[in-house]
């Protein structure tokens, strides 16, 4: 039938989780509601929840309420609503209660928040549907408002008020029974009373949902027949419209996806072309959210079965034809035919195949048919009702061809020749294969050369010449016969020549002739014939390579006298190189003197009487015979005397130091080498000087005398021309005081060749004894000076006096007092002193006085007058430089004044013109002018040092000052000296910079070094900042180097930072000396260079490889390599060898070396190579650094052929009674290519040489041996040939027999300790049983200990062996071995393991690595190294070798170096290290320090690892060098001091001398603020060892921290700790901001920010501002300053509308910082609305009421309005209300919120976008007076007032007279004051309030009322304070201070007009005195405009304060400034008690 869908069915378990286990924190502002979601649970059902705090169940209330969703709001939360808050879960249906976590709530308190808020819906509700018919449905809606108990919630629906339903105030709205009436849009309403807010409003939508009904269902059942269509029917209705869905058996029809069932559009079911399986139950389900219907039919679809009308048969057909296959059906639904074979379709109606077709018929039709068509075939028929099948078996016949003919073969003799003949046919037929051989059948014989294999192929083995023929293959068969031909032909290596003949040639003594038989060709042409010659027994090398194959006979040519020859010849043909000919006897050539000269001649001067000659050996193919020594002859170069002659009677020398020679003369030498046949031809002659020498006779007839008194003048003659031995490089005059020999001065003169000598000393000291002679020098040095004569320089006038001073002046007399001159320059006879009146030259008197008298007397002056007096001492030469000065008589002498009026002119970079007024001279002339400067930096901090001085110039106004530090700051100031003392220091001039110039000089101290073989290191000390000349940023150094030996252009470096130290020049050549200088740059230009210092690259490996590399093999296990040398400039040191890098291509895995010592040798015989083996080869030079370049590509070369060695694994795996069958692998030494196998056997017991022999081609390998007797022993012999013969024969043993098994593993396994080395071990045992079969061979595995695998050594140990060499082992390595054996029938099990056997240990492998040698101190270096791998370790580690040596100097090793091209230069290598020293280290070390070295000495370092076998090979050697090392410690006692607020001073001690490691070059000074390192760290270098440093430009007030390191050549020492050190206080920066806020046509508030820099402790603000032109004539300048940081805004109450404002702000620390500006403009804003109108107050019993009507607009829409109130008590506009809404025409305030007894004024302000507008016209004044008491009548008040008139004026009038009598008392000048100053400061105990009358003075108090007076409070102590001073520093009682000022000005005068000093002379303007004070306000006053029309006046109001919250009020006229007051403030602002 079918299967039913039920009605789905909900089942439900009860089950409850956990809360979130975290607790929660929430925050809210007072006022506003809190919502607390309930924590996350999971339960079913929906729990039961109840809110608790603290313990205690929470109601809902007005203020609290608990959605549906069990969240808790608290409305209108206050403080006490904090707490912690947690929930109660509770499941009904299983009883769990859960808690949740704390939720804890915290009320912030916002001092602003109002009483009143509007209302906001909280929880707003949500669109809901309901089904209809449900019992209830409920709508939530939560609002919040202040307060909360005038908040009402009202529900509509689609816009009606609903009244029932409502609960939980009004939250919630219930609708019971709801239907489709009740659907429609809800709103919540949530109003304040009393309010005008806004109402808040939600909105939700309900729906009501139907459930589903039908409208049309199907009949229960419905009966169709097959192939119909069926629509069932279904249609149904509801809210919303249902979704019809339909299932078959109860699987939904989406799901079967059946393209013939469709979906109507009216809900119902189609089903086409129906089937007996669509039977079944259809449903079809109605559903929406209302719930969800169905209904069902049963369909039942009729079938018929299908039947076969033709059935197939069965059917043969031949290949390539067409075959049908015939089927044919009945049945309904019409059956499916499907044809088949086996399980694979071949057509169906949906399966095509080419080939075959499905026909209409049912029939299969195979077009064309192959034979693999040929099977069984089944047609299927099916239909629903049932299927059939039926068979039939097709067969396909095939032809016979022949598809794989025989090809033509060219074989080698010996070979195998397979010719092929495959052929296809049917396998039902049988075939026959015929071969013919030209035409004749061939028949094979028993031998089986000839064989016929199964597939019919032909193969012939051991082909020779008579198988050459054309081959037919015939095939015979039922299917057709088919035949082909090929060609055979057979070729072998041509025979060797014969009867080869070698003579040697009369009438050439270098050529052989040769002549032989041609030869067989082996049936292939010769194509050339190959000679090869054997030269002095040397491997056999081919001479000619291609003789034509015509030839019989050659001449042989290039043969070398005095050697022998033997000769042979080989012919070559296409198969290879044939057998050689017999080799020709011996032939030895004559031997002849050497037709070449040694070469590469050089000479060089070793001394002045030697000559060093150095030499090659000629080529060696031109020795002609044994060198025998070598004979060198010179002679003077260019004289035609005979040579001289050394006889070298050694080959080996190739040096001749030639001694005995003449001093600097040129000599011509000459090198031949000898053999035994005479001398060889002499090289060309090279020329060398001997070296220069001294000279050795002084000048000759020298004559001195002296010019003057100070010049020498020297006359001589040349020393004779043989005595100077060198060139003359000039002549020294020498001359030194003969009380002071060491102070020489030496004077160079060049030589003149015409004439007599002569030269001059000069600038030698005045009268003075001098010894003097002349010597002549050369390059090498100087010569003998001449015989020293004693000259005196002349005497002459006398240097001035010293110390002229004046005593015991009268009106007529004075005494002058002096000192002796310091120079002399004679004898002193007397002094002259000399007077006259100034400026009266004819008043003249002179005096002279003995050399013994130094004061004098003078009299007979006039009084008062002024008299020029000199000095000056007297000799023979005359009187010298007088001493001037002038002094008045009777009046004595005063100390100067100071120069002024500084000017600055004429900059250069090195000097400036300083212009300048004397000062006051002190009643004597001015004896010196002193320059003083401030340089680089300058502030009133820095020093002054001394710069110039200038003597007697007493008129002088103008001074050059030179010797100035280009591009350096200056500031200049002077003092003026006369012969009393030194003047005060003058004002400073204007700094000035002089102009930049290039660096005087170059870096000091260049050294340089070798950093490695191509690279130098050069070092310097950096010029000092003072030397930079110009901008520090282009300062930098420039480095040029060269190679002296070379005339190539230097080449350059440059570095740009001005304090590198050191730099390293890369790329260089190796081993290479180069010659480099310095200088310095600015961007001026560069300074000049350093002298030029020298260094050399290291030696390094070879760069290049050795060239011309060339390999030839000799024989099968030598090869012949030949090279030529390294290029000269890539040797890159001494060459000391080389190595031979050959390699077994594809099987050595690593080369192995060949070494050859000593670099003469080019050539190597490798031998003991493999046989026929391809070999790859490479060399490569070596110096004593190490390994060069291997060269390339690589050479590859074959060793020669030769025999073959054995076959291997020889076994018989299948062995009959009269058969065996041999299996073999070939030989594991093949030594050539193996051309065949030769299988000899016998009987055991038959004779040795009975063996029967059959030979196999080189691809065969088994055999069978038949025909053999049974159970007998047959030894076989196996062997393989290769093309030089038969190969060593393999034996073996077996017996005709078929009882044989697998043998017994070997036993005894024994690894004899004795036979155990490092590398191998020996293992013996004792075989098994060989299982009746011999052991043909036994397989070694070893193991390696503790983790390797089983590796197979060997598996071809001959089975004869009992014992096995194992090699290959590693060192100290523990192994396991077995064993196993093979017969014939297979492999015994492995033998028991032996016992583990540990090799032996070897030296270590490798040497340490990684090695570094760094200088530690200034004697010793640290070595540091990686130790070697554990795999070439070898055995247990001892420890290391450490070999060190020092090395020559770099210069002298540049020089031997070269020179040492012999053999004997193996003096550096490593391996013979006698030279040097030896330090052991510990095994568990990788560092050590050596000690005790020698400074400033290069060192060699190699390392070794040693075991206790004995050292590895040493590593590369490592150079370094010793004598320079960076400080060990930092400075010591470091102390920061601060000097000003930028500048710290660091002082410090140098480290400990034991620490220094050489001399200390300087100091880096790093220093940076506290916080901020990485931001600020900053370093300053000094370049000289001082121990101080002021560090400038810091920041002030901020913690630095300082750190110091010292610095030497060598690098930096470790830095000290850091030290801290605060700066000073400064004046702060600028606020970071002036802002304006609230600004209308009276007020504004500023605010400002902190400055960005505060440079100390922030103490107050200065607020300045004044319009920016005048108002009504009065410019008003306010000043406020304000105390504390903590407030940065005032509110300005006096501003006039439409006035534009300057403001300026200041901080203050320790002094005020920059003021920063802005101007600001007083209201109303352009674009602002206009002014409300008809303003009305109205005034009940308990409030005021305003009205007003709105007024223009403005640009934008008005935003709001506020109200300025003026109390009567005031007279300021101040803002009252703020905020009103735009809507609101009216206001009203409560009475009590004003001050009784005062009248008040209002006016209203609109607001909009662009700022306040326009206010008001003022309403009428409005008492808020309710009743007046007695005491506030007008008669209390008139009287009060007249008798307070009358105490003030009493009180008044005592102040005044005791006023004036101070005044008069205590000032001396007399002078008034006519500004106004008073001192207010607005600290925490209130603001100050100044109001300024403009009429008169005004005297009241703040908080008096309008209708009467009453006495002021007392001051506070933080008000304001004054006192009684005297005049001088009061005027009226104002005081004068800084900080708080009123000034008067006239507008007309500029700013700095308006001074303290310009106003002493005004006559007093007041003499009345009110200062009266109360808390907080202050007043005074002022008159407006005088009588008379003066100009309007500037004023200027100054007050201070701090802030706190209370404001307190400075009041000008019309003038206010507010500030926050401190907590001292006690009374609020009248008028202003509240705020609403």
């Amino acid at each position: 039938m079918g299967a039913l869908l039920q009605r789905r069915s909900e089942v439900q378990v009860a089950y409850m989780g956990n809360f979130m286990d975290t607790d929660q924190r929430k925050t809210v502002s007072q006022g506003h509601a809190a919502v607390l979601n309930l924590l996350p649970i999971t339960s079913c059902p929906r729990p039961q929840v109840t809110w608790f705090r603290e313990g205690h169940k929470i109601i809902p209330s007005h203020r609290i309420a608990i959605t549906l969703e069990n969240q808790l709001v608290i409305l209108a939360t206050t403080a006490g609503d904090t707490g912690a808050y947690y929930a109660q879960a509770v499941n009904e249906r299983n009883g769990e209660n859960k808690t949740s976590p704390l939720i804890h709530l915290s009320i912030a308190r916002d001092v602003g928040t109002p009483e009143t808020m509007a209302p906001v819906i909280v929880v707003p509700p949500g669109n809901r549907s309901v089904v209809a018919g449900s019992s209830e449905i409920t709508l939530e809606c939560i609002a919040n408002a202040r307060p909360i108990q005038e908040l009402h919630v009202n529900w509509k629906r689609n816009g009606v008020r609903i009244s029932g339903g409502l609960h939980s105030f009004g939250r919630h709205l219930t609708i019971s029974n709801p239907t489709s009436a009740d659907t429609g849009l809800y709103v919540c309403e949530a109003t304040l009373s009393g309010s005008t807010f806004d109402a808040a409003t939600a909105k939700a939508f309900l729906s009501i949902i139907e459930p589903p009904y039908f409208t049309a269902e199907p009949e229960s059942r419905i009966l169709v027949e097959v192939e119909e269509t069926v629509d069932i029917v279904c249609r149904a209705m509801g809210v919303p419209l249902p979704t019809l869905q339909w299932y078959k058996d109860a699987i939904s029809i989406s799901k079967l996806q059946n393209p013939r069932y469709k979906m109507l559009s009216s809900g119902g079911l189609r089903i086409q072309k129906l089937r007996p399986e669509d039977s079944g139950i259809f449903q079809c389900f109605a559903s929406n959210e209302g719930g969800e219907i169905q209904t069902y039919t049963y369909l039942d679809v009729t079938n018929v079965a299908p039947a076969f009308t033709q059935l197939p048969v069965d059917t043969t057909v031949t290949d390539g034809m067409t075959a049908t296959l015939r089927c044919e059906v009945s049945g309904a639904p019409k059956p499916a035919i499907t044809w088949r074979r086996g399980k694979h379709i071949l057509a169906s109606g949906s399966v095509r195949i080419p080939r075959f077709m499905l026909l209409e018929s049912g029939g299969l039709q195979i077009a064309p048919v192959s034979i693999q068509d040929a099977g069984n075939y089944t047609c299927y028929a099916a239909n629903m009702e049932g299927s059939l099948n039926a068979s039939a078996a097709l067969t396909v016949w095939n032809r016979t061809f022949i598809i794989n003919p025989p090809e033509d073969r060219v074989v080698i003799k010996g070979t195998t020749a397979t010719l092929r003949c495959g052929a296809t046919h049917d396998p039902r037929i049988t075939l026959r294969y015929v071969w013919k051989k030209d035409n004749t059948v061939i028949t094979p014989s028993s031998s089986s050369r000839i064989v016929v294999e199964k597939d019919g192929s032909l193969l012939i083995s051991q082909t020779w010449s008579g198988d050459i023929g054309d081959y037919t293959c015939e095939i015979i068969s039922e299917g057709g016969n088919d035949s082909r031909t090929a060609r055979l032909e057979v070729i072998e290596l041509p025979h060797s020549p014969q009867n080869l003949l070698a003579t040697l040639n009369s009438s050439h003594s270098h050529t052989v002739m040769l002549s032989w038989v041609r030869p067989f060709d082996g049936n292939s042409p010769v194509l050339y014939y190959i000679v090869e010659l054997s030269e002095n027994n040397s491997p056999w090398k081919v001479h000619l390579s291609n003789v034509g194959p015509e030839m019989t006979g050659i001449t042989v040519r290039g043969l070398t006298p005095a050697r022998t020859y033997q000769f042979r010849v080989c012919a070559v043909n296409q198969v290879g190189r044939g057998q050689y000919s017999a080799e020709t006897s011996r032939l030895m050539l004559p031997e002849e003197p050497p037709s070449a000269p040694p070469k590469n001649i050089v000479a060089s001067g070793r001394t002045n009487q030697s000559i060093m000659v150095q030499w090659q050996p000629p080529p060696e193919t031109e020795h002609n015979g044994v060198l025998r020594g070598y004979i060198l002859r010179y002679r003077l170069a260019g004289l035609p005397g005979e040579h001289q002659q050394r006889n070298i009677t050694s080959p080996e020398v190739n040096y001749c130091l030639v001694t005995e020679l003449i001093i600097w003369t040129q000599y011509e030498i000459q090198v031949a080498a000898y053999n035994g046949a005479g001398l060889g031809v002499f090289s060309r002659a090279v020329t060398e000087y001997t070296l220069q020498g001294v000279p050795t006779a002084p000048p000759q007839n020298v004559q001195m005398e002296a010019v003057n008194s100070t010049t020498i003048q020297f006359l001589w003659n040349p020393p004779p021309q043989q005595f100077i031995n060198g060139i003359n490089q000039g002549y020294k005059l020498l001359a030194w005081p003969a009380e002071v020999p060491e102070a020489t001065t030496v004077v160079t003169i060049a030589p003149d060749f015409h004439g007599v000598h002569h030269g001059y000393i000069t600038n030698l000291k005045k009268f003075t004894a001098y010894f003097a002679s002349v010597l002549c020098f050369t390059t090498p040095g100087d010569g003998p000076p001449s015989t020293p004569q004693l000259i005196w320089t002349h005497e002459d006038k006398p240097g001035a006096v010293g110390h002229l001073s004046f005593t015991e002046i009268l009106d007529t007399s004075l005494k002058v007092s002096w000192q002796e001159p310091l120079e002399k320059n004679g004898i002193i006879t007397g002094y002259q002193v000399s007077w006259e009146v100034y400026g009266r030259n004819g008043s003249r008197l002179t005096h002279t006085l003995s050399n013994t008298t130094h004061e004098y007397k003078i009299k007979g002056l006039s009084s008062l007058t002024t008299y020029t007096i000199d000095v000056a001492a007297v000799t023979t030469a005359g009187a010298g430089l007088a001493t001037s000065s002038t002094i008045s008589s009777g009046v004595p002498p005063e100390l100067p004044g100071a120069p002024s009026n500084l000017v600055i002119s004429n900059i250069s970079p090195r000097s400036a013109t300083l212009q300048f007024r004397p000062g006051y001279d002190g009643k004597t002339s001015i004896s010196r002018w002193i320059v003083e400067g401030q340089v680089g930096a300058i502030g009133d901090e820095e020093e002054w040092v001394s710069l110039y001085e200038e003597e007697n110039e007493p008129d002088a106004q103008t001074l050059e000052i030179p010797n100035l530090t280009p591009y350096t700051h200056y500031r200049f100031r002077m003092r003026q000296v006369n012969i009393v003392g030194s003047s005060p220091v003058s004002q400073s001039s204007r700094v000035i910079q002089t102009l930049q110039a290039p660096p005087d000089v170059a870096p000091t101290s260049v050294t340089v070094r070798t950093a490695s073989e191509t690279s130098l290191r050069l070092r310097w000390v950096p010029l000092p900042d003072s030397q930079y000349n110009g901008n520090p940023e282009s300062v930098g150094y420039r480095i040029k180097y060269w190679r002296p030996d070379l005339q190539a252009p230097s080449l350059t470096q440059v570095i740009n930072d001005r304090l590198e130290r050191e730099f390293t020049i890369e790329g260089l050549e190796e081993w290479t000396e180069y010659e480099l200088q310095m200088q310095a740059f600015n961007a001026i230009g560069a300074g000049p260079w350093s002298v030029a210092v020298r260094g050399r690259t290291r030696e390094s490996v070879p760069s290049a490889a050795p060239e011309n590399v060339s390999a030839e093999a000799v024989s099968s296990t030598q090869i012949l390599l030949t090279w030529a040398s390294v290029p000269e400039q890539d040797q890159n040191g001494l060459i000391l060898g080389y190595k031979v890098l050959f390699r077994a291509k594809d099987l050595d895995p690593e080369p192995r070396s060949h070494v050859v010592r000593g670099n003469h040798s080019q050539s190597a015989l490798l031998a003991g190579l493999r046989k026929f083996v391809l070999y790859e080869l490479q060399v490569l030079a070596f110096t004593r650094i190490g390994n060069g370049v291997p060269s390339s590509p690589l050479i590859l070369e074959r060793t020669k052929d030769d025999a073959p060695g054995p076959p291997v694994r020889l076994v018989f795996p299948e062995v009959r009674l009269t058969s065996v069958r041999i299996v073999w692998q070939p030989p594991e030494e093949p030594n050539g290519i193996i051309l065949g196998y030769q299988i000899a056997y016998r009987l055991a017991s038959s004779s040795p040489n009975t063996f029967t022999t059959v030979e196999v081609g080189a691809t065969v390998r088994q055999f069978t041996a038949t025909e053999l007797a049974p159970e007998s022993a047959y030894v076989f012999r196996l062997s393989a040939k290769t093309r030089q013969g038969w190969g060593e024969p393999l034996e073996a043993t077996v017996i005709t027999t078929e009882k044989r098994e697998r043998p017994a593993p070997p036993r005894e396994l024994l690894v004899p300790q004795a036979e155990v080395t490092a590398r191998s071990l020996r293992l013996q045992w004792v075989p098994g049983s060989d299982g009746a079969s011999p052991i043909r061979y036994f397989t070694v595995q070893v193991r390696e200990l503790p983790r390797g695998e089983w590796q197979t050594y060997s598996s071809s140990i001959s089975h004869e062996a009992t014992a096995c060499a194992v090699e290959r082992l590693r060192p100290f390595t523990s192994y396991k071995l077995r064993l196993k054996a093979t017969n014939d029938i297979g492999d015994s099990d492995f033998s028991a393991e032996t016992d583990a056997v540990t090799t032996l240990q070897d030296v270590p492998g490798e040497p340490p690595s990684f090695i570094s040698v760094t200088p530690h101190t200034t004697s010793s270096v640290l070595i540091q190294w990686r130790p070697p791998r554990d795999e070439s370790l070898n055995g247990l580690l001892q420890g290391y070798r450490i070999y060190y040596r020092e090395l020559e100097s770099e210069a002298s090793a540049a020089t031997v170096s070269k020179t040492l091209k012999t053999p004997s230069a193996l003096r550096a290598e490593l391996t013979a290290q006698s030279s040097f020293k030896t330090v052991n280290s510990s095994s568990t070390l990788t560092t050590y320090e050596l000690t005790h070295l020698k400074k400033y000495r290069r060192y060699e370092v190699i390392l070794t690892a040693y075991n206790i076998i004995g050292e590895s090979p040493a590593s590369a050697p490592v150079e370094v060098f010793v004598g320079e090392a960076a400080p060990a410690m930092a400075p010591q006692n470091i102390q920061v001091t601060p000097l000003t607020a930028s500048q710290l001073e660091v002082t410090w001690d140098p480290p400990p001398p034991e620490s220094q490691n050489g001399n200390i070059q300087g100091y880096k000074v790093y220093y940076w603020e506290a916080e901020s390192q990485n931001e600020t760290e900053k370093m300053k270098v000094l370049f000289l060892p001082e121990t101080m440093v002021k560090l400038k430009n810091l920041t002030s007030h901020t913690q630095y921290l300082v750190s110091i390191s010292a610095f030497n050549a060598a690098g930096d020492g470790p830095q000290s700790d850091p030290r801290q050190g605060r700066t000073h206080q400064a004046a702060p920066g600028t606020p970071s901001f002036l802002a304006f806020s609230e600004i209308t046509s009276t007020t504004l508030n500023v605010s400002w920010g902190e400055p960005a820099a505060a440079n100390g402790v922030l103490q107050g603000y200065r607020v300045v501002y004044e319009p920016l032109a005048p108002v009504q004539g009065v410019s008003k300048v306010v000043t406020v300053d304000v105390n504390g940081n903590w407030q940065r805004w005032l509110k300005v109450r006096d501003l006039t509308k439409g006035v534009t404002y300057f403001f300026r702000v200041q901080a203050r620390t320790i002094a005020y910082g920059p003021e920063l500006q802005a101007n600001v403009t007083a209201g109303p804003a352009e674009g602002s609305p206009g002014s409300p109108r008809d303003v009305l107050v109205t005034k009940s019993a308990s409030e005021l009421t305003l009205q007003w009507t709105e007024g223009n607009a403005g640009r934008t829409p008005t935003t709001g309005y506020v109200i300025e109130a003026r109390p009567s008590d005031e007279g300021l506009w101040d803002m009252f209300v703020k905020d009103i809404p735009r809507s609101a025409t009216s206001y009203s305030v409560s009475l009590d919120k004003l001050r009784q007894g005062v009248t008040y004024e209002f006016r209203v302000v609109a607001v909009n976008q662009a700022g306040y507008g326009e206010p008001s016209s003022p309403s009428m004044a409005v008492s808020t007076q309710v009743e007046t008491p007695f005491y506030e009548e007008w008669w209390f008040l008139l009287v009060m007032a007249l008798s307070s008139l009358i105490v003030i004026l009493l009180v008044v009038f005592a102040l005044v007279l005791h006023g004036q009598n101070r005044r008069y008392r205590s000032c001396s000048t007399g002078k008034s004051i006519s500004n106004m100053e008073e001192s207010v400061t607005l600290d925490n105990g209130g603001f100050a309030a100044l109001e300024l009358n403009s009429r008169h003075l005004n005297v009241k108090n703040t908080f008096s009322k309008k209708n009467g007076t009453r006495s002021p409070p007392r001051p506070s102590p933080g008000g304001l304070h004054y006192s009684d001073e005297d005049i001088c520093n009061k005027y009226n009682g104002t005081v004068l201070t800084e900080s708080a000022n009123l000034k008067e000005k006239s507008v007309d005068a500029s700013e700095s007009e308006g001074t303290d000093s310009e106003s002493e002379d005004v006559p007093p303007q007041h003499s009345f005195v009110n200062h009266y004070m109360s808390d907080p306000t202050y007043y005074n006053s002022w008159k407006r405009r005088a009588p008379g029309g003066r100009a309007p006046h500037r004023y200027e109001a100054v007050a201070g304060g701090e802030a706190g919250p209370h404001l307190h009020t400075v009041v000008t006229t019309q003038s206010a400034v507010f500030a926050p007051a401190g907590p001292g403030a006690r009374t609020p602002l009248t008028g202003f008690s509240s705020f609403v």
